[in-house]
């Protein structure tokens, strides 16, 4: 009996030791996150409406010539990234969850892979290599020290970043191969650009912010009402609703532009297009390249060049026509 007992409780203290231990459970959201990337989604549509509005000349204005309007993109970027701060600290503050953190990334990378591949069908001269997606997949895998950290090294941090592009460039970090840091001379050709410098600075104050923030947003959340939730819906749901709405947008205005402007209007804005991004992509400021542009479309058209230039390649008798052309519109105008 005696042996009985002993070898029972060796059973029952043996399945004990073998217990797996319960993994932590994943941390619960909090609406007021969700509804803080909800309307960061909404912003963006909003500003995507505008672009493609401006863009295929559906509105006699181009809002990239408006600084406010340019400001308002910088600050949606600037709030998804720093949601993405706050985001990491709150899922992995209290215990880094590899696989969760594995699955996202996986997601998120998979997506701007998706972005660039799109693009590249429609813009090939613009396509987007290192957009919004591409920094927050890139900035998942930079912050990750920075979780163990305190919130003061990631605030440090963020100023460091923020502050090195206005204090160093180089022509050599230019290439194509090193111009996603930020740190070139020039500005690539291309529809989004979210390089590491300054912009990883947003994700870094999102952290110092989140660590300094944590012990309140432990606290029982308070049941939102209808629009909270609705917001809540699009910041639970927002990687695929950045990636839908674009090519929703875009397409239905396209469509719409296509019935609305004729052909000759489209070739024109085509090539002032073309001609804008690589006046700009050489230091031109969008005032004189849009005066220069529009001068070279005049001066085209009025030598009679403009088909040539449309339908083939000019022979060098065009081309030194042409060059004429480009040097009358950039010649200083007398007073």
């Amino acid at each position: 009996m005696t042996n009985r007992r002993d070898k029972a409780g060796e059973l029952r203290h043996g399945s004990r030791m073998r217990e797996p231990a319960i993994p932590p459970s994943r941390p619960s959201r909090i609406p007021a996150i969700d509804a803080a990337r909800g309307v960061a989604i909404v912003a963006m549509v909003i500003y995507h409406f505008g672009w493609n509005l401006s863009f295929l000349e559906l509105i006699p204005v181009d809002l990239r010539d408006f600084p406010l309007w340019i400001w308002f993109g910088h600050a949606i970027a600037a709030s998804f990234l720093a949601l993405v701060g706050i985001g990491l600290v709150l899922a992995h503050g209290q215990g880094f969850g590899r696989e969760r953190f594995l699955r996202r990334l996986a997601l998120v990378a998979g997506a701007a892979a998706l972005v660039t591949a799109g693009t590249y069908l429609v813009f090939p001269d613009q396509f987007i290599f290192f957009g919004i997606l591409h920094h927050i997949a890139l900035a998942s895998l930079l912050a990750l020290p920075f979780l163990r950290w305190p919130w003061m090294v990631a605030a440090v941090a963020a100023v460091a970043v923020l502050a090195l592009p206005l204090v160093f460039k180089a022509d050599a970090l230019s290439s194509p191969w090193l111009v996603w840091l930020g740190l070139g001379t020039r500005v690539p050709s291309t529809n989004d650009f979210v390089p590491v410098f300054p912009w990883f600075a947003c994700v870094l104050a999102g952290m110092a912010m989140a660590k300094l923030w944590q012990p309140a947003a432990s606290a029982a959340p308070a049941t939102p009402g209808g629009f909270m939730r609705a917001l809540g819906w699009m910041g639970r749901n927002s990687l695929a609703i950045y990636l839908i709405h674009q090519p929703v947008l875009y397409g239905g205005l396209a469509v719409l532009a296509s019935a609305i402007l004729p052909p000759v209007d489209r070739e024109t804005r085509d090539f002032l297009l073309s001609c804008q991004q690589q006046c700009q992509s050489t230091g031109g400021d969008a005032l004189t390249c849009s005066n220069f542009c529009g001068c070279m479309l005049g001066g085209l058209k009025r030598e009679g060049l403009w088909q040539r230039v449309l339908v083939d390649m000019p022979d060098v008798t065009v081309k030194l026509r042409i060059d004429e052309v480009t040097r009358q519109c950039t010649a200083p105008k007398a007073p």
